[in-house]
């Protein structure tokens, strides 16, 4: 049956047309990048020379689709929804400029967030357009570099995260049956990449003059701040869309394979290597190999321009304790969030066992305070919410097995902080816990629970 609209209306024949067309056009997107893909893997040692003619307005529209909408917006100001407004047009322009080589990369807004140990971090924020073509051309160095990527490398990949990672590393303890792990930082990763080396090792697989050109348009575009402009020497915005892709390939040829080809074969004994992005673990079975490692590892570095942090970076004693033992095992170490350290399981086995850091556990107990501080005069329903959102984000990343009763007080602490701002609004004083306890009947928290089994 037809539909029939009134003017300005769209109607069901249109919808369902223009709803197969944007369908027909990712398939062939994604037709491309499957081919590439597959001469990748059938060719491992093959430098591509032409792929900028990959990009079209079909395919800048299907990198468009990929792209965040609720981002911050960059330096013009311009929102994802400002752009929808002229989506077509916006995307044909995009495309000539990219084709005819005139595009230049507009400023990166940069903003300032929080580290743990006090100091700042900072982000920089590009254009909405900006992360269209950025997005783009990730998509197509993706397809080419991620058939290569070792399984230990979990950072910004598709269907791999912080827990998988996570689990790599008790995985690794218990096969190489490590006695020493090498836990170290690299200094200001994102700020200190050589913008030369960068482009070196893009050239071993993907030496298309138009892309390098474009990336290092990105690597050295302006940054504002305060009003003022500045214009980077070397490294890559963090909160660029690129900027994670090019730290996995950088790190791939400056550590993973260093690693696996020239590294682990001259060790006496067993070893692993995990990495999410520029934080790795290095697990060693025999000490003198853990030594090795740890003498040559900042030359590594050095050689491309990168420190090793000489204060945060050390060699732990971690040894497997004896089955029978009744003394804990040897030292502890920290990884994406969570103190790693030997405890014996209900059975009396020796397992790796994970709890949430100190300093993550009291930066969360404060952003719930600050929170219930801060809300005190919005509605219930409102608290209850915003509550919500905090602790179960918490519970999904921290909901790790062995790690309940970190979340158990992170509970309580919540319950503290919510029933003592509501007694600073009440009008009969101070909420008794029994008064509370019926409040909470009604209105629930969410209670901790272990949602990943790691």
């Amino acid at each position: 049956m037809r539909t029939h609209c009134r003017e300005g209306e769209v109607g069901y024949d249109m919808l369902i047309n223009r709803t197969t067309g944007d369908t027909l056009r990712s398939l062939t997107v994604s037709l491309k990048l499957y081919q590439l893909r597959e001469q990748a893997k059938q060719h491992p040692n093959r430098v591509f020379t032409t792929l900028h003619h990959l990009v079209d307005v079909d395919f800048l529209r299907e990198a468009y689709r990929r792209t965040r909408k609720d981002a911050a917006p960059g330096a013009d100001k311009v929102t994802a929804h400002d752009y929808a407004l002229h989506l077509e047009s916006n995307l044909e322009s995009l495309y000539k400029r990219y084709k005819e080589g005139s595009y230049v990369a507009p400023l990166v807004r940069r903003v300032w967030i929080d580290k743990e140990d006090g100091s700042q971090r900072p982000i920089g924020i590009p254009a909405f357009e900006d992360k269209v073509l950025q997005r783009a051309i990730a998509m197509i160095l993706n397809a080419i570099y991620e058939i290569g990527f070792y399984d230990f490398s979990n950072g910004f990949r598709e269907k791999r995260g912080a827990h998988d990672a996570i689990k790599s590393v008790r995985d690794g303890c218990y096969q190489a049956k490590v006695s020493e792990i090498i836990d170290a930082d690299v200094s200001k990763f994102f700020d200190d990449m050589p913008h030369d080396h960068i482009r070196k090792i893009l050239r071993l697989r993907v030496n298309d003059g138009k892309i390098i050109q474009l990336i290092g348009r990105w690597l050295k575009a302006g940054v504002v701040e305060d009003g003022s402009v500045s214009y980077p020497a070397c490294g890559s915005p963090q909160g660029g869309v690129i900027s994670p892709l090019i730290a996995n390939i950088f790190l791939h040829h400056v550590l993973d394979e260093w690693f696996v080809k020239q590294v682990q074969p001259k060790l006496r004994g067993r070893s692993f290597l995990v990495r999410f992005a520029d934080d790795f673990i290095l697990g060693c079975e025999v000490e003198a190999d853990a030594r090795k490692i740890m003498r040559v590892l900042p030359k590594r570095f050095g050689r491309y321009g990168l420190t090793i942090h000489p204060d945060k970076s050390k060699r732990v004693h971690f040894r497997w304790p004896s089955r029978y033992s009744k003394k804990s095992g040897t030292g502890t170490f920290d990884f994406l969030g969570f103190t790693h350290y030997w405890g014996q399981s209900r059975n009396g086995n020796w397992v790796v066992k994970r709890q949430t850091m100190r300093k993550r556990q009291a930066r969360a107990m404060r952003s719930i305070y600050v929170y219930c501080r801060d809300n005190r005069h919005e509605s219930v329903m409102t608290q209850l919410k915003g509550l919500n959102v905090k602790l179960r984000g918490i519970y999904n990343y921290y909901g790790i097995r062995c790690n309940y009763r970190p979340l158990w007080m992170i509970y309580q602490h919540a319950r503290e902080c919510w029933r003592k701002w509501l007694s600073r609004r009440s009008h009969t004083g101070f909420i008794t816990w029994e008064k509370f306890d019926e409040f909470l009947k009604i209105w629930k928290l969410p209670e901790p629970k272990i949602t990943k089994m790691v």
